[in-house]
């Protein structure tokens, strides 16, 4: 699976940013799509992830009530759309595959995953 994350930038306190991640090369039926996140000097963290073939999505509880992921299955692309963003939120976005292996689990662990894009940088500004 390859994938393909777009849409970072430059933001305010409060501001919304979408992200995009377009996957290609395998069909995505039985593979959970999630993002990441990663902050200068420290580790890549779980944000949000969805099961591809159906379900309730899994969110980081940073983030629940404010980011939303989604999905066109027409497109392979999953976003995240992101709402009242803090700077605590500035980090390299990732997103990533993780092929099923029991049905309806996912881990939160990103050295578990599978397939990651290349990263697009959030920065919130103060």
């Amino acid at each position: 699976v390859q994938l393909q994350a777009s849409g970072g930038g430059l933001v305010q306190t409060g501001d919304s940013l979408r992200l995009s991640c377009a996957a290609s090369g395998r069909t995505l039926s039985n593979y959970a799509m999630g993002w990441f996140r990663q902050a200068p000097g420290k580790e890549r963290v779980f944000v949000a992830a969805l099961i591809w073939s159906g379900g309730s999505p899994f969110y980081a509880d940073s983030v629940k009530g404010r980011f939303t992921i989604s999905k066109d299955d027409a497109k392979n692309t999953v976003y995240l759309q992101m709402s009242s963003l803090k700077p605590e939120d500035t980090a390299i976005y990732y997103c990533a595959a993780l092929f099923i292996r029991v049905p309806h689990t996912i881990t939160w662990s990103p050295e578990r995953w599978d397939y990651w894009g290349q990263g697009t940088q959030v920065t919130v500004s103060s």
